[in-house]
């Protein structure tokens, strides 16, 4: 609501609140009654809450604040995946072997503002997968994440706002190198993931601009003992890659939003060593088209529903997802 309507709100008030008799008001009086007040809705304000709370990355929280926010995420990645395995000395045949794997997450994120410009986040995922083409499916713990954001600056009206972070990965998920690729599924990496980067946003009313721009480091995997392809896999240098997103928000209303975001991430070429040989894997380049939608049924509940699509072969082809913050008695500071 602009300029116009306040005034018509409050013109509208001083002609039915007051007798007819009444003084007339003066300058100052009219100026403060048609001027907007600091409680009243801002356009900006609540574009910028329902973004934060659709992009967790760039929300900080204040001292000793705390929330809980659950996720739902639904996935499908369909793949066909050509194997050459030892038969014998020397001699191989090739394999192939189809995928559709649709994955089920349920997720708990917890957010604890340290200071008011350092946020502590953590994650936790409970994963279902299922393969339709090979009737496989598991249910299990994902791989935990850990986070810490930190603002260096203090936001300030017509300039952008940066937030630097880390990141832990977990390996706390089913590991694809202890399994069996042929009769299992993994819901996890298998290995320990360090991270850090930048966001920036920057508000432009009704439009909310974002970015980012991360490192991620994957450790190394050693002692195992896995067969793949006839041979024992004993060791694994997964590669470390390099994550890009961009995207905007734009307020239909004070209550509804629309988000859409390019996400897009370069995994350099993994190692594999095996009892009597090393090969270097592909690199893999993963783009995701993302939509999402905020409504706030409430002061302070939001709910953001997603939709997305992959853009290259190694993406998941399909995308949906839902949040909404849960309020359990006794989480939020007093």
């Amino acid at each position: 609501m602009g300029f116009n309507g306040y005034a018509w709100l409050a013109l509208l008030a001083l002609t039915t609140a007051q007798p007819l008799w009444a003084d007339e008001p003066s300058v100052d009086e009219a100026r403060d009654a048609l001027s907007k007040k600091d409680d009243d809705a801002d356009s900006a304000k609540a574009l910028e809450q329902v973004f934060q709370a659709a992009e967790q990355s760039y929300t900080l929280l204040k001292k000793g604040e705390r929330t809980l926010t659950y996720g739902f995420d639904y996935s499908l990645l369909r793949d066909t995946q050509i194997q050459s395995v030892r038969t014998g000395d020397e001699v191989y045949s090739v394999v192939t072997q189809a995928e559709a794997q649709h994955t089920f997450t349920n997720s708990f994120t917890f957010d604890y503002g340290i200071w008011d410009n350092l946020t502590f986040s953590m994650r936790l995922p409970l994963v279902a997968k299922y393969d339709t083409e090979r009737e496989i499916d598991v249910y299990s713990l994902g791989d935990i994440s850990a986070s810490l954001r930190w603002q260096p600056w203090s936001s300030a009206r017509g300039k952008p706002v940066t937030t630097l972070y880390a990141t832990l990965g977990l390996p706390t998920g089913t590991s694809p190198y202890d399994i069996n690729n042929n009769n299992d599924l993994a819901t996890g990496s298998g290995f320990y993931s360090i991270g850090g980067g930048a966001n920036m946003s920057y508000v432009i009313d009704p439009v909310v601009l974002f970015g980012s721009l991360g490192y991620t480091y994957n450790v190394p995997v050693s002692g195992l003992h896995q067969v793949r392809g006839g041979r024992e896999l004993n060791k694994v240098d997964p590669g470390s890659a390099i994550n890009l997103s961009m995207g905007f928000a734009y307020a239909l209303s004070y209550d509804v939003s629309l988000s859409t975001s390019y996400q897009m991430s370069q995994s350099f070429k993994p190692t594999y060593t095996f009892a009597d040989a090393s090969f270097d894997g592909t690199e893999q380049t993963s783009a995701i088209m993302n939509f999402s939608l905020g409504l706030r049924t409430s002061p302070d509940y939001i709910v953001n529903i997603n939709a997305g699509f992959g853009m290259t072969e190694d993406s998941p082809d399909v995308l949906l997802g839902l949040s909404l913050p849960l309020d359990i008695k006794g989480l939020k500071a007093p």
